[in-house]
């Protein structure tokens, strides 16, 4: 379990029910009282050689932001949940491009108006709305925490219409895998090969333990997504992402392969990773390539259109080997 150094907390938090229970489980933390989980001063001022350091602080507030963004990918609308952030330093995160006031965990303890204003919407609307309420965090991550997804789903398992997903890169599934949630749920785990999770995706769980995650919510009953994300183009890219396809294809059970979706994305990157990583990182790989990669907006980048073409036709072709019954939702 994550263990803060400190607690940064809006006064307003006492006023709910979850707000209380955090600040009673975390009473020996040293904590700061702040006007705005949004804009903690202090966070600003730090150094980006801090990076990883920040991580180690909790942020417990109220959303107040709750505006729906319509997506046409799994979901069709992401929508604000009970935290943003994260206390892993994947060196690609695309929270850090305001690594100061994004990147750290931050709680929101209004989980209640969250989650009604989604079971609205759900109502009101003709189709069966899906809703990612994992966009901006790892909520089986924050449920260990919080005991939020455990909550979330016992509350959503009467709602008359609606679906939700969340992306995943942890493996500590156990505390849901015994909840009625009436085929409700979609669970997503992002994957990555061993090498390129050891050397940037810190802080996350092993492959191994997310494969063995995925089978148990398989076999829980949970509607199952594979994220192949971010894939990046090393030097031997392909035999490492062939060498995951395989292993996928030989540890995920029967079951598992029978329904289960795929997603892949390359990976976009920015001067402000370059800046933090190469300072919090010193020793870590570099993930920037000139000569791979091209601007993508003001400090952004992605891959060059030919290697995002030859990435495609690799993943298009290893999948219909090996996963050949399984649907692949888009590669962007």
């Amino acid at each position: 379990m994550f263990n803060p150094k400190a607690i940064y907390y809006e006064k307003e938090i006492e006023n709910y029910k979850l707000g209380k229970e955090l600040l009673e489980k975390f009473e020996k933390v040293p904590k700061v009282q702040i006007e705005n989980h949004n804009n903690i001063e202090e966070m600003r001022k730090k150094e980006n050689s801090e990076f990883a350091q920040m991580k180690t602080n909790l942020i417990i507030g109220v959303r107040k932001t709750h505006k729906y963004v319509e997506n046409h990918k799994v979901s069709d609308y992401l929508v604000p949940y009970t935290s943003s952030g994260c206390t892993a330093a994947c060196m690609y995160c695309y929270l850090v491009c305001n690594y100061n006031k994004c990147a750290y965990l931050r709680l929101f303890v209004n989980r209640e108006q969250m989650l009604e204003k989604i079971i609205n919407t759900a109502l009101k609307n003709e189709n069966n709305l899906t809703f990612e309420i994992g966009s901006n965090s790892d909520l089986i991550l924050e449920n260990s925490i919080t005991n939020n997804l455990v909550w979330t789903i016992e509350n959503f398992k009467e709602s008359k219409k609606g679906m939700l997903t969340f992306p995943t890169k942890f493996d500590m599934v156990e505390p849901i895998l015994g909840l009625e949630h009436k085929g409700k749920i979609i669970v997503r785990m992002s994957v990555n090969p061993e090498e390129i999770i050891n050397r940037v995706e810190f802080g996350t769980s092993k492959l191994k333990g997310r494969i063995e995650a995925i089978n148990k919510l398989c076999e829980a009953g949970y509607k199952i997504g594979i994220l192949i994300a971010p894939v990046i183009f090393v030097d031997n890219w392909k035999e490492l992402y062939l060498e995951l396809i395989q292993r996928l294809n030989s540890e995920l059970t029967e079951k598992v392969k029978k329904d289960v979706f795929f997603e892949i994305i390359f990976m976009t990157y920015s001067y402000v990773h370059t800046k933090i990583n190469e300072e919090a990182f010193p020793n870590a790989i570099n993930l920037y390539n000139k000569e791979q990669m091209t601007g993508r907006g003001k400090g952004k980048y992605w891959y060059k259109q030919a290697l995002r073409e030859e990435g495609e036709r690799f993943f298009r072709e290893e999948m219909k080997r090996y996963f050949p019954q399984n649907n692949i939702l888009y590669i962007v």
